[in-house]
């Protein structure tokens, strides 16, 4: 089964055009780019990932074999909570600085009553690895959870802690995505599997743009 990265919304959330917000003055989107990218943590072990980038260095999609999380009767604790990193080298024009905004997961989830599904995803570069920020979405289990949805999970991003990447033409945005399950009934069950995440700088990150000082 193949399912998007997400989680919240029991439905697949078309993504549309991303513009550059600021003025005319703003470099390009366009002129961001993906020289390379990695992913690490106990939820894509080596070997269990692909990736697959556009022509245009603009749009990258990891496929994950282990990204999965499990809770109910025979799991243990490192069942219920996996993690996955990804790292991207990006290029950009020097002298100004780019802050992820707003990004976009699609996913699918089978809770039973009882059981939280819980997304969190940490945003920050290796350049300044101290400041971070962190959203977090939950679901809660049963009625249409029950029976399994695709869900979307939708960062936006607080302009009072925007992340704003180093002043050059380099730097690597990481992006700490972790799933974790927990129930208040020892009985229910419950599981989330992501199998691909993709990243759009065209389509599915919004940028803002600031000169450095």
């Amino acid at each position: 089964m193949r399912s998007y990265l997400a989680l919240l919304v029991p439905a697949l959330a078309a993504a549309n055009p991303i513009g550059i917000i600021g003025g005319d003055d703003t470099p390009s989107l366009d002129e961001i780019t993906i020289v390379s990218a990695s992913a690490s943590g106990n939820g894509c072990p080596q070997g269990t990932v692909t990736t697959d980038l556009s022509p245009d260095r603009k749009v990258i999609t990891f496929g994950f074999d282990a990204f999965q999380v499990y809770t109910g009767p025979g799991t243990g604790p490192s069942d219920k909570s996996k993690n996955c990193q990804l790292h991207l080298n990006l290029k950009y024009p020097g002298g100004f600085q780019f802050a992820v905004v707003e990004s976009t997961y699609h996913g699918y989830a089978q809770l039973e009553k009882g059981v939280t599904g819980t997304f969190y995803s940490t945003y920050y570069f290796s350049q300044d690895a101290a400041a971070t920020t962190t959203t977090r979405t939950s679901i809660d289990g049963g009625g249409i959870w029950a029976d399994g949805q695709v869900y979307t999970k939708q960062d936006q991003v607080p302009t009072a802690s925007v992340i704003w990447s180093p002043c050059g033409a380099t730097g690597i945005l990481n992006v700490n995505n972790r799933i974790a399950l927990t129930s208040s009934n020892a009985t229910a069950s419950g599981q989330i599997s992501d199998d691909d995440a993709t990243v759009a700088f065209t389509q599915q990150v919004h940028v803002s743009w600031q000169a450095c000082k």
